[in-house]
């Protein structure tokens, strides 16, 4: 699947966000190894840390539905923002499901490209907790 087709469902995510306090609608959408894709919206609560964010919607997701394939790509896009990076726990999340993972994220008409290493550096992960 191409860049411009997942930004695409990312968006089309973004537009059920249920976002009334930060009125910030983001959407996801991953696409695993197995070809699969899963879309995902960030969901607001009055208790913000209650808050999830689009990816780890998707991701979710995708764990609920049975999906075991690593994660390949992940598109993350706002309707308010124009280039739209995930958060820290997010960037955690999505280095749990693949340490491989292509993030995509829009930047006015181009689609810009960045391993989950280079944006989550020293990241945790499994292997220190064998």
């Amino acid at each position: 699947m191409q860049n411009k087709e997942l930004i695409k469902l990312a968006l089309e995510a973004a537009q059920n966000a249920y976002a009334p306090y930060s009125k910030f609608h983001v959407g996801a959408a991953v696409l695993f190894d197995d070809g699969q894709v899963v879309t995902g919206c960030n969901v607001e609560n009055a208790s913000y840390g209650l808050s999830l964010c689009a990816e780890r919607n998707a991701i979710s997701t995708a764990v609920a539905q049975g999906i075991a394939s690593q994660v390949k790509k992940i598109a993350i896009a706002s309707l308010e923002a124009d280039k739209c990076a995930p958060c820290g726990a997010c960037r955690q999340w999505i280095y749990e499901f693949s340490k491989d993972a292509i993030i995509v994220l829009k930047d006015g008409d181009e689609m810009v490209e960045y391993t989950i290493s280079e944006l989550l550096p020293c990241s945790f992960g499994k292997e220190f907790l064998l």
